[in-house]
């Protein structure tokens, strides 16, 4: 019989899912925005702004399951990673408004040398693959999908 704090952690981890892919979709568009010369800066920041209302719900939902329920602790790691995910994912949406900014900023690569725009798609492709290793791990509770995440960091 499942206890009732196993619902609430399901609640939890597809607040925490929806959060990975509000952060991809950030990221893609500012990155995007940046290669291909478009302002993208508001609906990122709207995005943003979301991944930050999510964080606080996370936050919430997760101190509301160990008051109603005092988990034990494997229960109380579980959430503690899932707060932890959710403030990685917000800081992706900052970063994702930060690149739409700079692209307001510097007015895009027009002024930049041949191989810069090149390099900066090369990387998005490594950062996005991240992202995605990242959502998949959390999706599956892989920690072995999760550790392959290095390797790439590393490279960026």
């Amino acid at each position: 019989m499942p206890r009732l704090l196993d619902k609430g952690l399901e609640q939890l981890t597809a607040l925490v899912f929806k959060m990975g892919e509000a952060s991809e979709k950030a990221l893609t568009i500012a990155i995007g925005g940046f290669l291909r010369g478009k302002d993208t800066s508001t609906d990122v920041r709207e995005l943003s702004e979301i991944l930050v209302s999510m964080t606080v719900e996370v936050e919430e939902k997760a101190f509301a399951l160990i008051a109603k329920y005092q988990p034990v602790a494997s229960d109380l790691r579980i959430i503690n990673s899932h707060m932890k995910i959710a403030y990685d994912f917000e800081r992706y949406g900052r970063y994702a408004w930060d690149i739409s900014y700079m692209y307001k900023r510097l007015g895009g690569l027009k002024d930049c040398e041949e191989w810069i725009p090149q390099f900066i798609e090369d990387m998005s492709d490594k950062v996005f693959k991240m992202v995605r290793i990242s959502i998949n791990s959390l999706k599956t509770q892989s920690t072995e999908l999760a550790e392959t995440i290095s390797k790439t960091e590393r490279e960026v």
